[in-house]
């Protein structure tokens, strides 16, 4: 990446999103972001995605002037009603219990704030259909893959794979947390070159 390019920073603590974003092969820091995750009354799983990656990536480039930031977020959308991060045991196995043979979008945004103030955001769905599996290997899969850090329980990349019968998007990186093309895309509209001679 030329010397003139500021330096880019990820907004998030996310193990999945860090070893996305290495995987273009530029040079980044991590940051957490210090935001209110709460979903707003009548606000769709869509929009909060959105509102809160753009919200992250604002937040730090706050703390962090002449950055450009990268943000992300992610929820899953069963019939208009957001499902995130369950936190636990018994919030996983109810998530994963509820999705049983249906159909979920996950919408995961990606913003971009850079340094003169240009924001870009942007949604990524993915629509996956759940196999209608027994409450006992759900449990199986949870103790073994612990996916309370993701939404909806259901840990793709991994394990997770198990659990469901298709999945369709434009982007196969969204459902693990960062969509990599359309980052590209906005990278790329910031000045930024990938590959990085």
């Amino acid at each position: 990446m030329p010397a003139s390019m500021p330096p880019i920073v990820l907004a998030s603590t996310s193990p999945y999103r860090r070893q996305l974003l290495q995987r273009l092969q530029l040079p980044f820091e991590v940051c957490a972001p210090h935001v209110d995750e709460t979903a707003r009354p009548g606000e769709t799983p869509r929009d909060t995605a959105c509102r809160l990656a753009l919200a992250k990536a604002a937040a730090v480039a706050a703390e962090r002037p002449g950055t450009l930031v990268i943000g992300s977020d992610q929820v899953a959308d069963v019939d208009g009603e957001a499902l995130s991060k369950p936190g636990s045991h018994e919030a996983a196995l109810e998530q994963l219990t509820r999705m049983q043979g249906r159909e979920v979008v996950f919408h995961t945004a990606v913003a971009v704030v850079d340094p003169a103030g240009g924001r870009q955001v942007d949604d990524v769905p993915t629509t996956v259909r759940f196999r209608r599996l027994p409450a006992a290997q759900l449990d199986a899969y949870l103790r073994a893959e612990r996916p309370y850090d993701c939404a909806g329980a259901a840990k793709i990349e991994s394990l997770g794979i198990t659990l469901v019968e298709s999945v369709r998007s434009e982007d196969p990186t969204a459902l693990i947390g960062l969509p990599l093309i359309h980052l590209t895309t906005m990278l790329a509209a910031c000045g930024v070159t990938l590959p990085a001679p």
